[in-house]
């Protein structure tokens, strides 16, 4: 963890006020890139099934991954044909979108997309650009998507959006990056369906 991070879980002091027109101008850039998507300047894409959104406003895993697989399997359990997507950090592969199958590794796919691949059987695709995954995979018979990250894509059309915060980190200093944790600020979190309570 770097000093910046390190940073972010105490109470703000030197750095933080440094950094804190880093932040301002985050928080500038953020809310108009918002702003043009809901006033449909910016055009969101929409999946031809429902998309369920797994994230955070914060930076780090905060058990997303878990609770994508809790939420799928429950979802399975009520008879629906489940799919995930995942921009699958720390993999690399020759191409994407990357389809995951019992034979891919962690090398080409990352760690939570062959997790969740071995665990639930379902249709998983990785790739960075999200669009291009959802196409990829109404190639294949399925009833839901679930996006695992991706509460600040707002490329990408979204029917439910379910936050999971950390219940030990919380949202740290409360200041957003660079001179904190947060992508969103925490007012961000009364416009989601869903948040969930981690640890």
């Amino acid at each position: 963890m770097s000093v910046i991070e390190k940073s972010w879980y105490k109470r703000p002091g030197l750095l933080s006020v440094l950094l804190l027109p880093l932040s301002v101008l985050f928080w500038l850039i953020s809310t108009l890139r918002v702003l043009l998507y809901k006033l449909n300047i910016l055009k969101a894409f929409k999946a031809h099934v429902p998309v369920i959104v797994v994230g955070n406003i914060s930076v780090g895993g905060n058990g997303k991954t878990p609770f994508v697989i809790w939420l799928a399997e429950f979802l399975q359990q009520q008879g629906l044909k489940v799919a995930v997507i995942s921009r699958g950090y720390g993999g690399q592969s020759d191409s994407y979108p990357l389809l995951v199958t019992d034979e891919t590794t962690t090398t080409q796919a990352g760690d939570e997309p062959v997790l969740i691949r071995r665990r639930l059987g379902c249709v998983v695709m990785v790739g960075p650009d999200r669009q291009a995954s959802i196409k990829k995979l109404e190639q294949h018979d399925i009833d839901v998507i679930i996006s695992d990250d991706g509460m600040q894509h707002y490329k990408m059309a979204r029917d439910i959006e379910c936050c999971i915060v950390d219940s030990e980190r919380q949202f740290g200093n409360g200041l957003l990056m660079p001179a904190g944790p947060l992508r969103e600020t925490k007012a961000r979190l009364k416009s989601v369906d869903l948040v969930i309570e981690n640890g």
